[in-house]
């Protein structure tokens, strides 16, 4: 089957989080700050993968509360292009990000973190509620 690594993809940092080989469990990685220079951001990525069993990227695709492409839309496009390209023998997959930054920061608050914390980890957690959502809609394809 393979692990899932989602990306929660911002011009100046991302968010990572990953499951297991299985896709059980599941866990944030952290943030990386890289201002634009995508090479950094692939080359972080490389790392990742070499650590773990991952056969699906998973990135955050901005979406207004409608469902119509945001702003960012096609910024996320060329980097899911980028990936392609970069990691022939994954399957690099968009998802929906709505509201996946409102739900990092309340699971932050409920694990008691505050403030300077939240922002710290948003990201990563943002990209872990991405993949609980990936995965929660695959459960439920599969059933």
């Amino acid at each position: 089957m393979g692990g899932v690594l989602a990306i929660d993809y911002g011009d100046k940092k991302c968010g990572f989080a990953s499951t297991d080989a299985l896709r059980i469990a599941r866990e944030p990685l952290g943030v990386l700050r890289h201002e634009g220079r995508v090479e950094l951001l692939l080359e972080h990525l490389e790392r990742l993968l070499a650590e773990r069993d991952v056969a699906t990227l998973l990135v955050g695709l901005p979406l207004h509360m409608d469902g119509r492409p945001g702003a960012r839309a096609a910024v996320v496009a060329g980097f899911v292009a980028r990936l392609r390209a970069r990691f022939p023998a994954l399957d690099v997959q968009e998802w929906d990000e709505r509201l996946t930054s409102k739900e990092a920061e309340a699971r932050l608050r409920a694990l008691g973190r505050k403030g300077r914390e939240i922002r710290a980890e948003r990201d990563s957690w943002s990209a872990l509620v991405l993949l609980d959502d990936w995965l929660r809609s695959h459960e439920t394809r599969s059933r």
